[in-house]
C-alpha cells in the first residue's frame, strides 16, 4: 500500500507540473480528481480488490470511487463484506485524498520532494482551501496536514480503546483508523456492515465519532482560531458565523429528531432515555456531512426525512472536509432577509458591515445548488422506481456529499448510478469552484446602462 500511495501522490505531482500553466484553478481542480477517481475505479475493478476474486463492475467501481473520492459514503455494495483488506486500503486512500484535498496532498508529496510551489500552483492551493489570499498557503497546507493526522491518530487511538473488547488486536487497530479517517473525513464509510447501529446507545462511541466529523466539518481556518485567540470576541466573522450556526444546527437537528422520533418504534421508541437522547442526538448531526447513521434511515418518519434534507443540503463548512452549501452560506443568505425585514440597507453580521459580493456570492451558489438538485431529483424520478421522497433524499445526500440513504442506493439503475456520481463529483468540487468563478471580479465595462427598479413581493 506504501507502493500505491506513492504511485499515486507521484502522478499527482506530475499533473501539478504540467497542468497548473495551461489550466485555470477550477479545470485543474476537476481534472485532478477526475484522475484520482479513475485510478480508484481501476483498482476497485481488479479481482484482489474483491473477496470474490471478480472485482466490481465498472459502474459500480466508478461509483464506489467517486464516493470515497468525494467523502460522500454512499455505497452500492457492503465495504466491509465485499471488499478485501486491499479493496479497503483503496478506499481509506481515496478518503484520505478527498479529505484532504487533491491539491493539498500534491503539495505536501512536492514539499517533500524539495519541489517549490510556483504561483500557478499557489491559486489552486488558494481555491482548494477556500482561503482569501496567496500569504501563507504553503504553512496553511503543512497545517492542514499536521492538524489532520494529529486529530485521526487521536480519534483512532480513542476508538481502539472501545473496540480491543470486541475485536481482535489487528481488526480493532485497522477498525479504529478506518473510521477515525472515515469520520474526520466526512465519508461515512464503515466496516461494520450496519454503520453504528450496533452502537446506539454506547456514549463513548458517539462522542468520539461525532466529535471527529463536528471537528472536520468546521475548517481549519476555524480550528485554528479557536486555538490562536480562544475567546469569541477575538474571531474573525467567519468563524463567528461558523460556530453559531454549527451550533444552531446541531441543537436544532437534535431537538426536532428526539420530537419526531420519539413514538416511532423502528427507530428511537423502544431504546431508553439515554438511547433516544443519543440517536436523536446523533441524527441531528450526522447531516453535517458525516454520513453515518445509528438508527435506521430509511425507517425514520416522512418528516424527519424531510427535515434531514434540509440539514444535509446546508452541510458543513466551507475550508472543511465536509461538503454541501455550507454554513457560511445559509447564515449569511438569514442574515441579508433578516437585516431586509429590519429595513437596513447593509448587511450587518456581529458589528460588522458584509461585503456586498459575498451577499452575491452566496445567493448564485444557492440558486445554482437547488437548480442542480431540482434537475436530477427529476430526472431519478423518471429512472427509478423509489418513491419521490427517497429519490429526493438521495439526491440531496449526493449533492452535499453526505452519504445518508433510505436505502435505495444499492437498487439504482445504471443510469441513476451515472446521475449520481455526477452529483458527487460536482458536490465536492463543484460548490468551491464554482463560488470562486463567479466571485472573480471582471473588469467592468465602459459604458453604465440607467437604474430600474422591478416589482419584488
Amino acid at each position: 500500500m506504501e507502493i500505491l500511495y506513492y504511485d499515486i501522490l507521484t502522478l499527482e505531482v506530475g499533473i501539478i507540473t504540467l497542468g497548473a500553466k495551461s489550466l485555470s484553478p477550477a479545470q485543474f481542480l476537476v481534472l485532478g480528481y477526475i484522475i484520482v477517481i479513475s485510478i480508484g475505479t481501476l483498482l476497485l475493478s481488479l479481482p484482489i480488490a474483491t473477496v470474490n476474486q471478480q472485482g466490481l463492475s465498472l459502474i459500480d467501481s466508478l461509483f464506489t470511487a467517486t464516493s470515497a473520492t468525494a467523502v460522500t459514503g454512499l455505497i452500492v455494495v457492503n465495504t466491509s463484506t465485499y471488499f478485501t483488506f486491499f479493496g479497503q486500503m483503496v478506499i481509506l486512500l481515496l478518503i484520505q485524498i478527498g479529505g484532504l484535498g487533491f491539491m493539498t496532498t500534491s503539495t505536501l508529496f512536492a514539499l517533500l520532494l524539495g519541489k517549490k510551489i510556483n504561483l500557478s500552483e499557489r491559486r489552486i492551493l488558494q481555491e482548494e482551501l477556500n482561503h482569501f489570499d496567496l500569504a501563507g498557503l504553503i504553512r496553511l497546507v503543512r497545517y492542514v496536514t499536521l492538524l489532520t493526522l494529529g486529530i485521526e491518530f487521536i480519534g483512532a487511538v480513542l476508538l481502539f480503546f472501545k473496540l480491543i473488547y470486541k475485536y481482535p488486536v489487528p481488526q480493532a487497530i485497522f477498525y479504529s483508523i478506518f473510521h477515525s479517517i472515515s469520520a474526520f473525513c466526512n465519508a461515512g464509510f464503515d466496516l461494520f456492515g450496519n454503520s453504528l447501529a450496533n452502537f446506539t446507545s454506547d456514549f463513548y462511541v458517539n462522542m468520539v465519532i461525532t466529535s471527529l466529523f463536528i471537528i472536520g466539518g468546521i475548517g481549519f481556518a476555524v480550528i485554528a482560531d479557536l486555538y490562536r485567540y480562544r475567546k469569541f470576541e477575538r474571531f474573525s466573522l467567519n468563524t463567528k458565523l461558523v460556530l453559531v450556526t454549527t451550533i444552531t444546527l446541531i441543537l436544532l437537528g437534535t431537538v426536532v429528531i428526539f420530537i419526531l422520533e420519539y413514538s416511532n418504534p423502528a427507530t428511537l421508541k423502544n431504546l431508553s432515555l439515554k438511547g433516544k437522547l443519543l440517536g436523536a442526538y446523533f441524527q441531528g448531526v450526522t447531516p453535517r456531512t458525516a454520513g453515518f447513521n445509528s438508527i435506521a434511515t430509511g425507517k425514520m418518519r416522512s418528516a424527519s426525512l424531510f427535515f434531514t434534507i434540509i440539514l444535509m443540503f446546508i452541510g458543513a463548512s466551507p475550508g472543511s472536509t465536509g461538503g454541501g452549501l455550507k454554513t457560511t452560506t445559509a447564515g449569511t443568505l438569514i442574515a441579508v432577509v433578516a437585516n431586509l425585514v429590519r429595513g437596513e440597507d447593509e448587511v450587518i453580521l456581529f458589528k460588522r458591515n458584509l461585503a456586498r459580493d459575498i451577499v452575491y456570492k452566496a445567493l448564485a451558489v444557492t440558486i445554482i445548488s437547488l437548480g442542480w438538485v431540482i434537475f436530477i431529483t427529476m430526472i431519478l424520478t423518471i429512472t427509478e422506481t423509489a418513491n419521490f421522497l427517497q429519490v429526493f433524499f438521495e439526491a440531496v445526500s449526493a449533492y452535499g456529499t453526505v452519504g445518508l440513504s433510505t436505502g435505495i442506493t444499492g437498487s439504482l439503475s445504471t443510469i441513476g448510478k451515472i446521475i449520481i456520481v455526477l452529483t458527487m463529483f460536482l458536490g465536492r468540487v463543484g460548490p468551491l469552484t464554482m463560488a470562486t468563478a463567479i466571485g472573480e471580479k471582471e473588469q467592468k465595462g465602459k459604458i453604465k446602462y440607467p437604474e430600474e427598479k422591478v416589482l419584488i413581493g
